[in-house]
């Protein structure tokens, strides 16, 4: 039996679908499970032992070259790939027009949310069947629930992300604190989700009194620039040059605690079972939330941004776990 999964993005949203693959492997361990991802975040499937092979997509780069030459052969290119083998299910857990078309481009019977169900209701026109899955739980459970749906077996199966924190080493660390870290995922994509420098900086602080490394991670330059502003009041912490998906999966994984606002990394830090504190100040945490087994806090919401004390709070409760 071979499989293929459609999940493209945004990060956060490929991080909730990795418990499919776990259940698909538990209820058939022999079949072969492929997944079709956007190319930034192909790390994120292969991480998990249950995928076969990850086939990358660039709607979001082709989008923006679309008179190019050079993109239609890309898109003739993946299309080939994606046709030329035969799948007994291709399932898209993610409901929109784009996943829908990817999945009607594969070569097998196709499954998706019913058009009551599905983030944009046009993809439901893609796929042979369809099933209505409720819109009030949270997104790891909507994936599970579909899946469960489409291959006819209990949604009962604990849950797994089913990644590990691959081995890396960081020689950017200053000797002598390589040793216990906390991750401070200070950046995401809207400034209205951003949580404020100074709280920040009051957690990295009280970090630091415990003995743990503060690292900041970042990506663009604005960011690398909030990370600096950050490190610069707090000497025990440590701005993280950039890093791969992959490199930053290793980084938060083993360290002993991770504190971020409303990012995909912080849910990168949940799947991968270590102890999160999730900072939500615009967005609403209840279907979209980190979410495990344990050891994650989700504080705040929208109008309601976490204070220190609260975050400081949940902090000592993670750690003493």
């Amino acid at each position: 039996m071979r499989i293929l999964l459609v999940k493209t993005s945004s990060l956060g949203d490929v991080i909730h679908n990795l418990p499919v693959a776990s259940d698909l492997r538990r209820r058939f361990p022999d079949a072969v499970i492929d997944w079709c991802v956007e190319e930034a975040f192909t790390d994120i499937p292969r991480l998990h032992p249950a995928v076969a092979e990850v086939i990358p997509v660039a709607i979001r780069r082709w989008r923006k070259a679309l008179c190019s030459g050079a993109t239609w052969r890309e898109i003739g290119a993946f299309r080939r790939r994606l046709g030329g083998r035969d799948y007994d299910a291709v399932l898209d857990t993610q409901g929109l027009v784009k996943s829908g078309l990817i999945t009607f481009l594969a070569k097998g019977p196709c499954y998706g949310y019913a058009a009551e169900a599905a983030r944009e209701p046009l993809a439901s026109y893609f796929y042979d069947r369809t099933f209505v899955i409720p819109p009030n739980v949270h997104a790891v459970e909507r994936n599970r629930w579909l899946s469960a749906a489409a291959f006819d077996y209990p949604v009962d199966l604990p849950l797994d992300y089913g990644i590990r924190a691959p081995a890396a080493d960081f020689p950017w660390l200053p000797e002598g604190r390589e040793g216990r870290r906390a991750v401070l995922l200070t950046a995401t994509s809207r400034d209205d989700k951003l949580w404020d420098d100074d709280r920040w900086i009051a957690v990295a602080r009280q970090l630091a009194e415990r003995g743990l490394t503060p690292v900041l991670p970042s990506g663009s330059a604005r960011e690398r620039e909030r990370a600096e502003r950050i490190a610069a009041a707090c000497a025990a912490a440590v701005v993280a040059p950039p890093l791969s998906l992959r490199e930053l999966a290793a980084l938060i994984g083993h360290a002993e605690l991770a504190v971020g606002v409303d990012t995909g990394l912080v849910h990168l830090a949940t799947a991968l079972g270590v102890p999160t504190v999730a900072l939500y100040v615009a967005t609403d945490p209840a279907l979209t939330g980190v979410y495990g087994t344990r050891n994650f806090r989700n504080l705040g919401g929208p109008g309601r941004a976490p204070g220190v004390d609260a975050v400081l709070a949940a902090v000592a409760q993670e750690l003493r776990r």
